[in-house]
């Protein structure tokens, strides 16, 4: 017995990992069994460091007083200055202000768009109706937002948009929609609604599709309602979808996007439609001024940072898978 268990004891200096396989082999093996997959992956991976992650480098203007001339490398260092500049300027509030309002409105009323489109589809049980109803709905967001937004200012016209004169018909005086503080930011949610709201279904609807029908036969025999199958049913089934795009949607915050505020803004409502994106395209691309524009990407960067963490924790303590 003594001699038995000297000869099944280890040799000194090896050990289980050394006579295995190693990672370097199974990750061999893992490559070679999914060489498809990765080679479908490889596009998305060069593009996003290509242009997501290699652009990070040039964050450092933000600290310096960067002049074309110099270039990079040889402009002079000025620390926090850029940051002390934008905090002490009125502008920047202002342009934070009309950023934070124009996403809160988002998520208020053009968030939960899809949400509800979505859940009326679903009950659409002729085929070839909700097909027709989901292509139509689709087609907007394949428009670009110069084409789409002539259409809306066309539409909204005080004296030849088709609006005004519905609205002249019952008595009511023609509205300035487009020179309106007020009516503006109805106007950007509206139009923000129209083209992406359809598209947005896809992943809502995809949800439901995975649904097991047996919860709705439940429910009917319990005697739910159509309304108590949607809300006991339905929504619980996509309430992991919805958290995830609402996480992206609050990590959205601080970026309103470019274009369409871009084709429906005017001088008239510069006070409510100047945001962070067009602000750095008038001071930084038009003006020149990067680094301090540069700053202020690198404070919104860091702001949306701490919103997609907090809100993912948030999803997270509430039950819900988060991002990560």
């Amino acid at each position: 017995m003594k001699q038995h268990s000297q000869s099944a004891a280890p040799v000194p200096g090896t050990s289980k990992t050394a006579s295995g396989p190693g990672w370097m082999t199974s990750l061999r093996k893992e490559l070679a069994r999914n060489r498809f997959l990765y080679m479908l992956l490889l596009p998305v991976a060069v593009y996003l460091l290509l242009f997501k992650y290699a652009p990070m480098a040039g964050e450092i203007i933000a600290f310096k007083n960067y002049r074309l001339a110099d270039g990079i490398w040889g402009s002079p260092w000025v620390g926090f200055q850029q940051f002390e500049k934008l905090f002490a300027s009125r502008e920047f509030y202002i342009v934070l202000k009309n950023t934070l309002l124009l996403n809160v409105y988002h998520l208020l009323f053009a968030f939960p768009a899809p949400i509800l489109l979505a859940l009326m589809l679903n009950e659409v049980r002729v085929e070839w109706y909700k097909r027709t109803l989901q292509n139509l709905l689709y087609i907007p967001h394949f428009i670009s937002w110069i084409v789409l937004g002539s259409i809306v200012i066309a539409l909204l016209s005080p004296s030849t948009g088709i609006v005004n004169h519905f609205l002249q018909a019952f008595g009511i005086e023609p509205i300035y929609f487009m020179a309106d503080k007020f009516w503006w930011p109805v106007t950007f949610i509206g139009s923000g609604i129209w083209k992406e709201a359809g598209f947005g279904t896809i992943l809502y609807l995809a949800a439901m599709a995975s649904i097991d029908p047996t919860l709705y036969e439940a429910a009917k025999i319990d005697g739910a309602s159509k309304m108590r199958q949607i809300w006991h049913v339905t929504l619980p089934g996509i309430r992991s979808t919805i958290a995830i795009l609402l996480i992206l949607q609050v990590g959205r915050m601080m970026d309103v996007g470019f274009e369409q505020v871009y084709a429906l803004r005017n001088p008239a409502v510069t006070s409510v439609a100047e945001v962070i994106s067009t602000f750095v395209y008038t001071r930084g691309i038009v003006n020149l001024q990067y680094s301090y524009t540069t700053a202020l990407g690198l404070f919104q960067s860091l702001i949306a940072l701490i919103l997609i963490v907090s809100v993912n924790k948030i999803i997270k303590a509430l039950g819900e898978r988060g991002l990560w």
